[in-house]
């Protein structure tokens, strides 16, 4: 059970989770003798505290347990119960006291995309069955198990109804066979960025937690990449269609073999939920043995290093400039995709910790100034993390809902890449297009007597025909539009490669640090293109390739039939598609 603290709160503690688990209910279950029974106590040795039956498009496991449970019932109340039955009884109430078993489903949407909902005990049994009919499942298959159940809803529509239902939505296994995820499957990039993204869909299963780098599932889908702003929620589950994994075939989980590990209040549906609403991600992490190394998720941010999302601050004293700091990085975030401040860490993960002294007072002060300098009005999370014998203060901000935000009411920041910068007059109204967009979409939705959750953000200003955004063009860094000259002074247009604004009238003196760049590569490959080493593969150029902090920057040039178009600071998130072939990987 949770502790309190002496005020009679409950004290988070971490809680162990598997709701991927199949039944013998469904029809590819590898041992059909095992019983409901079997699971539970299989669930107890592996250290489970929250579980769930996800059959294949039933809930006919679930159903079977708590027939079982109600039948014994019924023979105790009518003194009709035997020994063994008795016995029988005692052990489900003894496991079903001590794990959260969670009703649930493994739904399998339009070309065969699977997606798990699962739901309070409250949840009755009729009222699942009914909502998997309104899920198109045909009457006389709701009770086979099967994974193919021909024509049913598709994806979007399936996140809806189970959100709607009172569900916590979960892509199923989300980067491998049938994951809405889709590697490998030449299916649209809108598709895939609408079924990771969409506002009902809570949390993604992956089969890569413990992959470290940029190439795993959860690293995708961080919120650092153009197209997938959103950060998921990143999760894991043993997909068990067995009771023990197969000795022969290693793939073939048993129950709690690949588990999550969630930091709750208490072990309830609605603390589950709330997690998976909420923009804290260190509360999750993936499940390991006791002889195994316990996650540390501030190490793991620390080894990640700044980004779009997340950044570190040594101290906030106003001397220096540190507060200030902080506080344009927290309305950079509120702007952009929302994000993470550390505090008491310099960004370099070799340096030693300096901490915070007084961490209470310090956050109290924080929440102070920001609520004072800050405008709109802005909902921080701020709490003290323990890091090598440190007291570290984590501030998560979110993506505000009425942007632009201000910094002492007049200087609005955003955030590009590792930077904070001011943002310029273009940028600005991009911003209050999306606050404007975010008004009219909850006054909709608000009329429609449905709750808001999230919008995705106005198309940006058409470019010039000659440089039309396309699908092939990097995905980050800036491209530098030819300049016009005005009474003998240079003016450039940006275009931001993330979302595809353009900022114009920039001259060399007023570009911030990127830009700067890329207005001085650009006029000297203009002034001597020829002679420029560009490493060429049909139309498209590498002009340079080199390292600053921990990423690795590319320049790019491509030829069109009305010139040359030149990118610059591409990332390595950026890149995809004809560029691939110059940094030697596949496409993710």
């Amino acid at each position: 059970m949770p502790q309190k603290h002496p005020t009679g709160k409950k004290q988070k503690q971490w809680y162990t989770m598997d709701v991927h688990i199949h039944t013998p209910a469904s029809s590819d279950y590898q041992q059909p003798e095992v019983t409901q029974l079997d699971l539970l106590q299989k669930a107890e040795s592996r250290g489970l505290n929250i579980i769930s039956f996800t059959d294949h498009n039933t809930i006919a496991g679930y159903r079977k347990l708590q027939g079982e449970i109600e039948q014994l019932e019924l023979l105790e109340k009518l003194k009709r119960i035997m020994p063994d039955e008795l016995a029988q009884l005692n052990e489900y109430r003894r496991l079903t006291s001590k794990i959260l078993l969670l009703p649930g489903f493994e739904f399998t949407a339009t070309f065969g995309f699977h997606i798990i909902g699962i739901f309070s005990p409250s949840k009755t049994v009729r009222e699942l069955e009914h909502l998997l009919l309104a899920l198109s499942i045909p009457p006389d298959q709701l009770d086979l198990g099967t994974p193919a159940i021909g024509a049913s809803v598709d994806v979007i529509t399936a996140y809806k109804m189970i959100n709607d239902a009172g569900g916590i939505v979960i892509a199923a296994h989300a980067n491998s066979s049938n994951g809405v995820a889709m590697r490998g499957i030449n299916f649209g990039g809108q598709t895939r960025i609408a079924y990771t993204q969409d506002p009902n869909l809570h949390a993604l299963e992956v089969t890569d937690l413990e992959l470290k780098g940029p190439r795993s599932t959860a690293a995708f889908f961080n919120g650092t990449k153009p197209e997938y702003p959103r950060r998921m929620h990143c999760i894991q589950g043993s997909d068990s269609h067995r009771l023990n994994a197969d000795p022969l075939r290693k793939k073939n989980l048993g129950v709690g073999d690949r588990a999550i590990d969630l930091f709750l209040p208490d072990l309830t549906f609605e603390a589950i939920k709330e997690l998976f609403l909420s923009n804290d991600f260190s509360r999750t992490r993936p499940h390991r043995h006791k002889e195994e190394p316990a996650f540390d998720f501030i190490q793991a941010a620390l080894d990640e290093g700044p980004n779009i999302i997340q950044d570190f601050h040594d101290s906030v004293t106003v001397r220096g400039g540190k507060l200030y700091g902080v506080l344009s990085d927290v309305c950079a975030f509120a702007n952009t995709n929302g994000g993470t401040l550390f505090i008491g860490l310099s960004p370099d993960a070799k340096t030693a910790p300096l901490g915070i002294n007084n961490p209470e007072q310090t956050i109290k002060q924080l929440e102070k100034v920001v609520q004072d300098r800050i405008s709109p009005p802005l909902h921080l999370a701020l709490d003290i993390q323990n890091y090598k014998n440190k007291k570290i203060i984590r501030i998560l901000v979110p993506r505000g809902e009425e942007p632009p935000y201000a910094l002492d009411d007049n200087k609005i920041y955003i955030r590009e890449e590792t930077e904070t910068n001011l943002a310029v007059r273009d940028e600005i109204v991009s911003l209050i297009q999306r606050g404007h967009a975010l008004v009219t979409a909850q006054a909709a939705q608000q009329a429609a007597s449905t709750p808001v959750a999230e919008v995705v953000q106005p198309a940006p200003a058409a470019a010039p025909e000659a440089y039309d955004r396309h699908d092939e063009d990097p995905r980050t860094g800036v491209e530098v539009i030819p300049q016009a000259i005005r009474q003998g002074k240079e003016y450039y247009s940006m275009r931001d490669l993330r979302n595809g604004n353009i900022v114009k009238n920039v001259t060399k003196a007023s570009a911030r640090r990127l830009w700067h760049y890329a207005i001085e590569r650009y006029k000297e490959l203009v002034d001597s293109l020829d002679k420029a080493p560009i490493f060429w593969s049909g139309d498209y150029g590498l002009i340079r390739e080199y390292t600053q902090g921990k990423d690795t920057h590319y320049d790019f040039i491509r030829r069109t039939d009305q010139g040359y178009r030149y990118f610059f600071g591409v990332t390595n998130d950026g890149i995809h598609g004809p560029w691939k072939q110059f940094t030697g990987d596949e496409e993710h």
